[in-house]
């Protein structure tokens, strides 16, 4: 019966993989030549990449969004019958449960592992980092200093009572941040961050990071907890309100233990059933390559993998900021403590 299950499963996700074609979804190009991706990533600009991947190369790419936590668990129910090629997660945490989980292969290349810090891979080469975010502080200037936002254990102390906004726990990002604290600091210290982050809260979480640096520019809260990528796309913005926003908001990236900000990243890896392996491994080198690497930068404001990459002012600006170099395929092992931790604190 549960195989019976699994293979109806697959069917139909690989029917609904069909109907998701990325440009045109006018189905494969002549000799079948495809490449299915599983992606969690909610950003429409990623199209430029795959049809730009698809000109270069002839391979379609079909895809299926939806959030990592879906992904993963269709993947262990479609089993080896997953009609999946690539994987690709804006989460660092995610890709390594996703990896534990048997749900993807080894993939360990030179030209990929060249490209890409140590740091920012699964050091079995089962997962790569593809793009970089930092997850930092928008504040006030004209009620934060700098200097009370050089550390992440200043956003917990009572300075900031009541004047802080940040996104739900159950977040992919918090949770990441959390692991990263659990790691740096041990449990107990993290714990303590956290119930000083819920004792600082101007309001019960709500919306997600653009939600909460608006929420700053509003006057609702003087500090707040985001992805710097959001905070780029509304500095990119040529709207009134957004250039009024970013001439009194702006960014702070605090200090983990004297290391740098805490960076996450977007990581994909081979699936480990992939039926087009070849053109998985393509699609993957080919996310590091310039084209795609820029794109990243320009079209969704994160940093680029690669040394060298051109990209726009505002995201060059930050992109060399001092990141914590802990790796970040350690992210996963902690998810759940961190989960439990966070609902010790009371943090929603």
């Amino acid at each position: 019966m549960a195989l019976k299950f699994v293979r109806t499963f697959a069917l139909i996700a690989a029917a609904a993989l069909a109907a998701c074609s990325a440009g045109s979804g006018q189905g494969a190009p002549a000799g079948g030549q495809v490449v299915n991706l599983y992606s969690a990533r909610h950003y429409d600009s990623d199209a430029i990449i795959y049809d730009a991947f698809t000109k270069d190369t002839g391979i379609r790419v079909r895809r299926i969004e939806a959030p990592a936590d879906q992904l993963i668990a269709r993947m262990k129910a479609e089993g080896d019958a997953s009609p999946a090629d690539v994987l690709l997660i804006p989460d660092a945490g995610s890709m390594g449960l996703a990896a534990d989980a048997g749900l993807l292969q080894p993939s360990p290349l030179p030209t990929l592992e060249a490209k890409v810090p140590a740091y920012l891979r699964d050091p079995q080469g089962r997962w790569y980092a593809v793009a970089r975010r930092a997850r930092v502080v928008a504040y006030d200037t004209a009620k934060v200093k700098p200097e009370e936002v050089a550390t992440y254990e200043q956003l917990a102390s009572p300075r900031f009572r009541g004047k802080l906004c940040v996104r739900s726990s159950d977040n992919p990002y918090n949770l990441s941040l959390m692991s990263a604290l659990i790691e740096r600091w041990g449990e107990a210290k993290a714990l303590a961050w956290a119930k000083g982050i819920v004792a600082n809260m101007a309001r019960q979480p709500s919306g997600g990071d653009i939600d909460q640096i608006r929420a700053v520019g509003a006057g609702q809260c003087e500090i707040a907890i985001t992805n710097s990528y959001y905070y780029l796309r509304i500095a990119g913005s040529t709207a009134a309100e957004d250039k009024a926003l970013v001439s009194r908001v702006v960014l702070a990236w605090p200090s983990l233990e004297g290391r740098g900000a805490h960076e996450n990243v977007s990581g994909a890896g081979i699936a480990a059933h992939a039926p087009n392996k070849a053109n998985a491994l393509r699609f993957l080198n080919y996310l590091l390559e310039a084209k795609a690497q820029a794109t990243f930068a320009d079209a969704t404001n994160e940093f680029p993998v690669v040394a060298g990459t051109a990209m726009p002012a505002r995201v060059a600006k930050y992109s060399a900021m001092p990141a914590d170099p802990l790796p970040v395929s350690s992210y996963g092992q902690y998810q759940a403590r961190a989960q439990k931790l966070f609902e010790a604190a009371g943090w929603r």
